[in-house]
Order: C-alpha cells, then sequence, then structure tokens
C-alpha cells in the first residue's frame, strides 16, 4: 500500500496546517469522509469547528456531510442555521436570549433550508461560502469567494455571488461515466494501482481498469 493512512491527522508530517479533516471533527450532525483535507495556516485546521462551521448550535437542525477526497482551502465556510422569522412584522430572534422573551415563538420552528450534502472529490477554493440547504455534485469546483446558496450540478465550476455555473468541466456523456466509475468508492489498494490513470484524461483505459 502507498499514500497516508486516513487516520493520519498529519498526512503531510512536517506540514501541520493541514489535516484529514475526520480526525478532527466532533459534532455529532458533521460527517466527512476519508482523505478529505482542510489547510488552514491562519487558523489553524484544528479550529475547524469554530470558524469555519457557523451557528451550527445545540437546537440546530442541520447536518454537514462532505464526502471522500474533497480538498478545503482556508477560509471556506458553511452556515449551518436556517434563516431569521420571515412571516412576522420583524426578523429578530427575541426567544434566543430568553429571560421572558422565549415565549414570542419556538426557535425550532425557523425555516431551515435543509442539510449541506457534498459529494466525493469536491475542491473548495479560498474564501467560500456554503449556505444551508445546498446539495454540492461529485468532481464540482467551488472558485475563491464564492457565495452557494443553490445546488451545484457534478463536475460544475461555479464562481460569483451568488454563485453561478461558469463551466463544465467535461461533457454530459463524459461526466455520466465518471458518475458511473464512481472511484472514490473503489478500495484503496484498486486506486492505488490506477492512479497515474486517475490524475490524467484517460478514461477509457481507466474504464477498463475495472
Amino acid at each position: 500500500m502507498i499514500g497516508p493512512d486516513p487516520r493520519s491527522v498529519y498526512p503531510i508530517p512536517q506540514n501541520q496546517s493541514l489535516v484529514f479533516l475526520n480526525n478532527f471533527v466532533k459534532a455529532p450532525n458533521i460527517l466527512v469522509g476519508d482523505y478529505t483535507y482542510f489547510d488552514d495556516q491562519r487558523n489553524g485546521p484544528e479550529k475547524f469547528e469554530q470558524y469555519n462551521v457557523l451557528y451550527n448550535y445545540h437546537f440546530s437542525k442541520v447536518k454537514l456531510v462532505i464526502g471522500k477526497f474533497c480538498a478545503i482551502a482556508a477560509e471556506t465556510r458553511f452556515i449551518m442555521t436556517g434563516d431569521h422569522k420571515l412571516d412576522a412584522i420583524t426578523t429578530y430572534p427575541f426567544p434566543i436570549f430568553r429571560q421572558g422573551w422565549e415565549g414570542a415563538f419556538d426557535v425550532l420552528d425557523l425555516p431551515v433550508k435543509g442539510d449541506i450534502i457534498v459529494g466525493n472529490d469536491v475542491w473548495f477554493g479560498y474564501d467560500s461560502l456554503i449556505k444551508n440547504g445546498v446539495t454540492i455534485g461529485h468532481g464540482a469546483i467551488i472558485a475563491t469567494r464564492a457565495v452557494v446558496v443553490k445546488d451545484v450540478p457534478p463536475y460544475a465550476i461555479v464562481a460569483g455571488n451568488p454563485a453561478k455555473v461558469v463551466k463544465m468541466r467535461f461533457n454530459d456523456a463524459t461526466i455520466q461515466r465518471l458518475l458511473s466509475l464512481a472511484w472514490w468508492d473503489w478500495s484503496i489498494e484498486k486506486i492505488n494501482r490506477n492512479l497515474q490513470l486517475l490524475c490524467s484524461l484517460d478514461l477509457d483505459r481507466l474504464e477498463e481498469a475495472q
């Protein structure tokens, strides 16, 4: 077997700003796949839940699910809570302060768009922002400072605020072949055997390697 152990805390020992993220997350509503890494030289990757998962309160109904082999740059942030109350005169969240204000309405009834679901082999550029209720497809690229407020198709490149598809990485037929291949679900031994093909554009030979 070659390659780092997915249980490694620091898979590049000389670079301790980069971690395999699933070795650090503790919140039960955050799930991260093997080999997904987070790199943060300024705050330290160990503080991912503190600085990069925003508003993950104890009453949060949102899950953050990130697949395998994802690359997450510094300042990438995931917004976990729902919106403020919109069907009222004020959006001010009185009940969170309690002390007699908790009876205004039930904070558990605040609108939530849904979980954040990230596929496998997704690359998050520096300072990208992901809202709750968003699904990001396999192989997508989230550009630097993109603000993602709606679903991202597999193998799309999105950029801007709000983020929009600026380019597809491959044509539709190739994307379907890649999704069928689902290389991220292979055993690490099989990935190792086909590493050079995975790092090339020779999809025909990769499919033959099945």
